[in-house]
């Protein structure tokens, strides 16, 4: 899907959101998108490989891209009317990725995209969001999104797990990255994911943050750029908190765990861990 198709379905989203109110007993809607004959749009990814750091020009997708090839049909659930969280300061907490195969940029996928379930956080209401690419009918790669919905929680959830802490000892440090103000503005149109909270401290600062903040599909992305390209795999990857922008962090790693903090203050912003598996 085109951004001109997208702008209207988030416009759409936006207007609605001021209109529900979250809370995660809602019902979730059936609805599953299907959009077969998916063909790579070879300048998007060469733009998308290049804000992430990834080398131009090869054959195999980064683990992260058919994310980006479903994100329309994900924003189209969840502006929807039926979707029972607002979409608008819709924070990506988590992602888990299982990658069956290497993929390549000329092959041709079927995605298909539904919203799996509702789930109690500290913080307000989580949605699941479940992402499966298709090469002739069989599964080649599959995600499991959450997505935040902050608002205000009258107890603290008996399900949530509790958190880490921030002071595990950190991996070795591999490189520190200077973040500039447009990351988010350079991501987003890679992407196609405009959410407000990452463009601009202004539209940002209306849901709460000081200034923009990194896409998290962007600092995970960044992270598996360091690894290089993939076989078969698994991924999983926490966003702990956000990394403000303009920033410094320090991408550290050892075997298949790696994490992203502040330079400076050391804060935790992500966990990851990338297994490799047998191929299906």
């Amino acid at each position: 899907m085109a951004d001109r198709y997208l702008t209207p379905v988030l416009a759409r989203g936006a207007l609605l959101s001021p209109f529900k109110r979250a809370r995660p007993d809602a019902p979730v809607p059936p609805t599953r998108l299907v959009l077969p004959g998916v063909r790579i749009d070879l300048a998007r990814l060469a733009a998308y490989e290049r804000v992430c750091g990834f080398a131009t020009g090869a054959d195999a997708l980064p683990v992260t891209y058919p994310h980006v090839l479903g994100f329309p049909l994900a924003m189209r659930i969840m502006a929807s009317r039926s979707f029972p969280l607002p979409l608008l300061g819709l924070v990506h907490t988590s992602i888990e990725i299982t990658q069956r195969q290497p993929l390549a940029a000329t092959e041709t996928y079927e995605l298909g995209v539904c919203v799996a379930g509702l789930a109690p956080h500290r913080r307000g209401t989580q949605a699941v969001v479940a992402t499966e690419a298709r090469i002739d009918g069989e599964p080649v790669w599959e995600s499991r999104s959450t997505y935040l919905a902050r608002h205000r929680t009258t107890e603290e959830p008996t399900s949530t797990p509790p958190r880490e802490p921030d002071d595990a000892k950190p991996l070795p440090v591999r490189a520190e990255w200077r973040l500039g103000g447009d990351v988010g503005r350079r991501y987003g149109a890679a992407s196609g994911d405009r959410n407000p909270i990452h463009l601009h401290p202004l539209t940002a600062r209306l849901f709460g943050f000081p200034r923009a903040i990194a896409h998290g599909m962007w600092t995970v992305a960044r992270c598996l750029a360091e690894q290089g390209p993939q076989d078969a795999v698994r991924l999983r990857a926490d966003f702990k908190a956000p990394v403000l922008l303009p920033g410094t962090v320090t991408y550290a790693a050892d075997g298949p765990a790696f994490e992203l903090r502040g330079t400076d203050s050391g804060r935790l912003h992500l966990t990851g861990d990338l297994q490799s598996i047998g191929r299906s």
